[in-house]
């Protein structure tokens, strides 16, 4: 299997995506790479929970998840988000296949804990075989951050978590992250890279904080895995560099 880049494009990012980001994709296949998409789609969620006046809170910067908002979740995340984000591949000649994680137990999961969160769930376990068929027929999955466990229950992921899960799984190449900012930045400046040791430094002096946090945490997980490189970047300013590195904030496990 040739080298697999995993994008997390996150809710806020999906729509504002721009032409060059598709081109960029383009061009890593022309190198041989296989990309991989997980989206979110937070904004959406809410847009629709609030439609049907359906109360939601955030407990740790988790949506709690009641059986009733996990169907309005799937409703947006499987179905608008996901269907209207792999038509943009479509139409920029790319050829994606949108897939929910609780598709053929794509993704499988447990509650990270139900008396406080609901069904939001941590992931188990990624089904490496089904990518894999999907990748050397030359598809771009574009996967829903939803789980099912052995039962066939439901489970609302972070959408930041589901696609370290995943880049950790199938042993990516990199994993990056493509968001409204143009990656971490301390006072006002992008850092190009920082280490593992340097996040809980930023995270302390809140210069990480908020929603990039989920981020962080995910970039950890899937260096502990064999994912060599992450990276945090702009969603509508894409500029892919000489060696192929979408310009952004780089986390790697040590300097070189």
């Amino acid at each position: 299997m040739d080298n697999i880049i995993v994008f997390k494009c996150g809710g806020s990012s999906v729509d504002d995506l721009s032409e060059e980001f598709f081109n960029n994709i383009r061009s890593l296949q022309k190198q041989g790479i296989k990309p991989v998409i997980v989206h979110g789609g937070g904004p959406a969620i809410k847009e629709n929970l609030s439609k049907l006046n359906i109360d939601f809170e955030f407990v740790d910067g988790l949506r709690k998840t009641t059986q009733e908002i996990i169907d309005v979740v799937e409703m947006v995340l499987s179905g608008s988000v996901n269907s209207s984000l792999t038509r943009r591949f479509n139409q920029a000649n790319l050829n994606a296949l949108g897939i929910s994680g609780t598709d053929n137990n794509l993704i499988t999961a447990k509650p990270i804990d139900y008396e406080k969160y609901g069904l939001v769930g941590e992931v188990d376990e990624v089904n490496v075989k089904l990518l894999k068929v999907l990748l050397k027929e030359d598809y771009i999955p574009v996967i829903s951050p939803l789980a099912v466990d052995k039962l066939g229950n439901r489970y609302n992921i972070n959408a930041d978590t589901a696609a370290g899960a995943v880049a950790k799984a199938l042993e990516a190449e990199q994993l990056i992250f493509v968001t409204d900012v143009a990656g971490i930045l301390k006072n006002d400046e992008l850092l190009s890279e920082v280490t593992i040791d340097e996040i809980e430094q930023l995270i302390s002096e809140e210069i990480i904080y908020g929603g990039m946090i989920p981020k962080v945490k995910a970039a950890l997980n899937g260096l502990e895995g064999n994912v060599n490189q992450v990276r945090i970047v702009n969603g509508k300013k894409s500029v892919l560099t000489k060696d192929n590195h979408l310009l952004g904030t780089t986390i790697k496990t040590n300097k070189e």
